[in-house]
């Protein structure tokens, strides 16, 4: 009678034993060394450095020289001015001013855009297919046009002899690039028509991501589609807001084409001068290389700074970088 708790004893014993045995001789997942990951991104880096930190570099070093016709022709040799250049732009008042011009301008064309970005990607979601996919396409359509086309087209819609927009306002000839903020009006306009696609495409994606029960328990309770989208969409989508509102401010910091094309390089006595087209017009225009130069490394230094700020809040948002 004793024999048998004895033997059961034995084989549950041997079970545990056995289980033990196999949980040590189990294969472990494999895990690379910790090099492994920059030995497939070596290239990307490698083409990275070639394209973009030799160009910065070189672009930094000029800044820090006395850089004009004479030394490129080879007519006087190159000297090291330190922080000389950068006291000179910072002692110009005019840069200043087109600084200060730069910034009004880029906030109004972010505002402008994300507000018609958004607006158009909640009219994507009411409307139906056939209307969407026009309005998709047309979107796509100005995204995909040239800045140098797109602002040719926008010039001849608003010339003041042939341009069908004064006829229709019946402004007669009118000139919308000869006063300043006129013209600032017109580029912005162009800016806005050829950027609002990738916010409203951005942010319609990210409405079709958000679950339609939390949208209709939202409008059971009787809020509008403004309280719906301040109170329930906006703050679910912060992080796409937050991802197209500093790519927004990045791209419209930096542009050239549709100021350089629509004002005629800077407008009169460039009173519609932005920074990228006062570093033009300092580097080649002037062949003050080295002001050029400077001038570039501000703006790269105000846009790193965006950037921070940008990956900051992602982090406070919980996201990985």
């Amino acid at each position: 009678m004793s024999a048998a708790p004895s033997s059961s004893k034995g084989a549950v014993r041997g079970r545990v034993a056995v289980r033990r045995g196999s949980s040590r001789s189990s294969p472990r997942p494999f895990r690379g060394s910790s090099s492994t990951p920059w030995i497939y991104l070596a290239p990307a880096l490698v083409v990275l450095g070639g394209l973009l930190v030799y160009p910065v570099y070189q672009l930094g070093l000029i800044s820090f020289l006395e850089y004009t016709q004479a030394q490129v022709s080879g007519g006087e040799p190159t000297t090291f001015q330190g922080f000389g250049n950068y006291a000179e732009l910072f002692g110009d008042g005019e840069f200043w001013r087109v600084l200060l011009a730069t910034v009004v301008f880029a906030a109004a064309c972010v505002v402008s855009t994300l507000a018609v970005g958004c607006a158009l990607a909640v009219l994507l979601t009411r409307v139906r297919a056939v209307p969407r996919l026009a309005l998709m396409l047309a979107g796509l359509g100005a995204w995909a046009t040239p800045a140098v086309t797109g602002s040719t087209v926008w010039l001849l819609l608003f010339d003041p002899d042939f341009g069908p927009v004064n006829r229709m306002l019946g402004l007669g000839d009118h000139s919308w690039t000869y006063g300043r903020y006129s013209a600032f009006l017109l580029v912005l306009l162009e800016v806005v028509w050829c950027s609002f696609p990738f916010v409203m495409v951005t942010v319609y994606a990210g409405i079709r991501a958000v679950p339609s029960e939390v949208l209709e328990a939202a409008a059971l309770d009787g809020a509008s589609q403004w309280r719906i989208w301040r109170s329930v969409l906006a703050p679910m989508l912060r992080p796409i807001l937050v991802v197209v509102t500093i790519q927004s401010v990045i791209w419209d910091f930096k542009v050239f084409t549709q100021i350089y094309v629509m004002t005629n390089g800077g407008g009169i006595a460039g009173q519609n001068m932005v920074l990228n087209v006062y570093a033009y017009q300092k580097a080649f225009a002037s062949s003050q290389y080295s002001l050029g130069s400077a001038i570039g490394v501000v703006m790269l230094l105000i846009l790193l700074a965006v950037t921070l700020v940008y990956l900051r809040l992602l982090r406070r948002q919980g996201e990985e970088l």
